[in-house]
C-alpha cells in the first residue's frame, strides 16, 4: 500500500483530511501561491478538476510561502482569494512548507520519490506531482508546465489499472 494513504493534512478550513480518502483516484498535488506569476494556473487546475473529477481525479492544492513570500496571507485570506478570483472547487489545504527542516511529510515523500532537476527540493510555486490510482508518484512537472498540458498524462493514468 502506498505511504500516501497513511498521510493526512488539515484542509484550509482546519479539518483533518486523511489521504486514504483519495484511494483509487488519480491525484495531482500542487504547491500554490496567490501572488506568483504562475497564480493564473489556478484556473487551469480548476478546469482539470471539473473535467476529470467524475472519472476519479482530484487536485490537491497546498499553499506555500517559501518562494519569494508569494503566499503571505492566512488560510482564511487564501481561501477567500481562491474563491473570489478562481472559483476553486478542488480541495485546498493549510499553508505548509515544502522544503527544509519543516517540510510536510507529504512533500518529503514526494521529493524523495521523484527528485527533480534540483534534486529533492521543490524549486518554486506550482510544482506538480501526479499520483496514479495506487497512490504512487508517476510524474513531476515544473512550475511552468501549464495544467492544460497535463491532460494526456491524466487521461493515461485514469485508464490504467494499478
Amino acid at each position: 500500500m502506498s505511504p500516501f494513504y497513511n498521510m493526512q493534512a488539515r484542509s484550509i478550513t482546519g479539518e483533518e483530511i486523511r489521504f486514504g480518502h483519495f484511494r483509487g483516484q488519480v491525484v495531482l498535488i500542487v504547491n500554490t501561491a496567490s501572488a506568483c506569476g504562475f497564480t493564473p494556473q489556478y484556473a487551469g487546475l480548476n478546469e482539470l478538476y471539473t473535467t476529470y473529477a467524475s472519472q476519479g481525479f482530484t487536485v490537491l492544492g497546498f499553499p506555500c510561502n517559501q518562494f519569494g513570500h508569494q503566499e503571505p496571507g492566512d488560510n482564511q485570506s487564501i481561501q477567500l482569494f481562491c474563491s473570489q478570483h478562481f472559483d476553486i472547487h478542488f480541495p485546498l489545504f493549510e499553508k505548509i512548507d515544502v522544503n527544509g527542516a519543516h517540510a510536510s511529510p507529504l512533500y518529503q515523500w514526494l521529493t524523495k520519490s521523484l527528485p527533480g532537476f534540483w534534486g529533492r527540493k521543490v524549486r518554486w510555486n506550482f510544482t506538480k506531482f501526479l499520483l496514479n490510482r495506487s497512490g504512487q508518484p508517476i510524474a513531476r512537472y515544473a512550475p511552468n508546465k501549464k495544467p492544460e498540458r497535463l491532460c494526456k498524462a491524466i487521461e493515461k493514468a485514469l485508464q490504467e489499472n494499478c
